[in-house]
This record gives structure tokens, sequence and C-alpha cells, in this order.
């Protein structure tokens, strides 16, 4: 059976790429009988009955992850784009994207837009937290209004990945995209005052070729929950608690009452951020207080 990957999906139909062409399938029904589902992104094997026709995807291969909302899998990284003013900068916010594509092994990048809006004292508030964030080990890019530059900085991080676009509504995506792609032409969303967030006109997922690498701008992806991570993976999900987690007297420590925890104990050094605690305490108790899955 030929192979290529689902870039498209679209009113029940998948868009396989077979390293030429774009060909329409259909799923097997098999796969509404087990529960399953093709995805964007998925690597599979399809088959055709005559040239031209309508393909019919036979089997989905191995994924190396899923996400659920967006139903998009294997992908690389996910640039997470906050702008720094309206909305302004939200670090609960920014940690619960984070810890969620940590969760799914997505390599996070976190991408600031509108740094031209702060004036000298914001940009001092605001660049305490960049270096934070990069000592936890993120890569956090600074972007301004029609910066000429910004395809060539962000060409060597696309390339030969598979990259997801994901942020709170009106920071700036569909601008980022227009920039990336002149002839998406996608339309930008006007900021409500009142509710202070913009309007996505998304429509669906699709992977497109952009800078030798596959990008990936979706719907859906303003809000993100923990219905998939448990209470014992949490801290992982922390790079700054996972690292010295196994420093912590007791195995399997949550980092919350327990006695001798390294996690506590670099809170109050100051080796872990205060804010970043408060949001973990949070994250944590959204995971007890969640109904059980049956």
């Amino acid at each position: 059976m030929a192979q290529g990957q689902i870039r498209k999906a679209l009113s029940g139909y998948y868009y396989v790429y077979d390293g030429q062409q774009l060909i329409q399938c259909r799923g097997r029904g098999v796969f509404r009988n087990r529960g399953e589902s093709p995805l964007v992104g998925d690597m599979v094997e399809y088959t055709m009955e005559t040239e031209g026709s309508d393909g019919t995807i036979q089997k989905i291969l191995a994924r190396q992850n899923e996400l659920v909302r967006p139903p998009i899998a294997n992908i690389d990284q996910g640039i997470l784009v906050f702008s720094v003013k309206e909305p302004n900068f939200n670090t609960i916010l920014l940690d619960r994207f984070l810890v969620v594509l940590e969760s799914f092994h997505v390599h996070p990048i976190i991408c600031l837009t509108k740094m031209d809006l702060l004036n000298p004292e914001e940009r001092k508030e605001l660049q305490q937290y960049i270096e934070d964030y990069q000592s936890m080990g993120y890569t956090v890019l600074q972007t301004y209004k029609d910066e000429e530059e910004l395809i060539g900085r962000l060409q060597p991080i696309l390339k030969g990945k598979t990259t997801v676009l994901a942020g709170q509504s009106g920071v700036g995506k569909s601008t980022l995209l227009n920039t990336l792609i002149p002839d998406l032409n996608l339309k930008t969303g006007i900021i409500s005052q009142s509710l202070g967030r913009g309007k996505h006109t998304t429509r669906h997922v699709e992977l497109i070729e952009v800078c030798d690498g596959l990008l990936a701008d979706t719907p859906g992806f303003s809000s993100f929950d923990f219905d998939e991570i448990e209470k014992e993976e949490l801290g992982a999900c922390f790079p700054e608690m996972a690292k010295i987690a196994d420093d912590c007297k007791f195995r399997g420590c949550l980092h919350l009452k327990e006695p001798k925890c390294a996690v506590k104990a670099a809170v109050e050094a100051g080796d872990i951020r205060d804010y970043r605690y408060k949001h973990y305490e949070q994250f944590m108790q959204e995971i007890i207080d969640r109904k059980p899955r049956y």
C-alpha cells in the first residue's frame, strides 16, 4: 500500500500528501467501529481503486504524539504566541499552555508580540519574566510590528520541524501567519475592547509548508485544561521542578505538604519563582478537583 501524511481534514475528507500531490481520501468504516480517527499529521497507508479516484485510508501508522483539542498528531514543537499588551502578558495562561505542551512531549517556544507597545518601565518588568523563562530552558522570541527580520529569525526554528501555532485570541497569530505566508492572506482579528479578546477566523486544521518545515494553525487552541494530566505527572511539566524532583525525600513527592521537599526548599531559596509554584498549586488543585472519568 502507498504511504503519505494527512495534511488537511475538512468535511469528512482527509487530504493525504504522497510526496508529490494531495490525494482526497475517506477513512475506512472500521476506524469508527474501533473508536479511532485519522488526524492531521498522521502518517497513513492508503489505497486507490483507479488513478484519479478518491483514496481510502487503510491504516494509521504509529504516532509520536497527539493533541486532543485541536485534533492533530506528530507535532515536534509549539510556538506559543502571547502579546505583551492588548491583551496584556499573562503568566498563568502562558503556564497553562506550557504545561499541556510539556505533557504531550511537544517542545514549547514562547513568542512575544507587540513589544513596540511597551513603555520603558513595562519593558523592564517584562524583561524579568523573559529571563525567568529562559533560565527554565525555554526559547523566548521578542517580535515587533512590521519587523522585517522576523522570517529570517523564524526560519531556523521552523526548518525540518512540524510546528503548531497556538495562543490566546487577539495576540497576533494571524498577523504572524500572514508574515510567514503572505499568500494565505488571513483576516486579522480586531480586538474587542469590551471583551479584551479577538475573533479567530480559522475553520479547519491544516499543515502548510513554510520555511522548509510544516506549520499548523489551529482553531480551538485558545484555552487548555488538564483532562489528560494526572497529579503525579504535573511536576514533570515544570522543567525547573523536574530537574530537582529526585532530591525530594519521598519518591512520588507532589511538592505540596511533604517534608524535606526539594522543590519547596528551592521556592523558599528563590531558585524557583514564587509565581510558578503558585500556578503549580492551582493547577494541582484543578486536577484533584476534576470529576473522575468512567
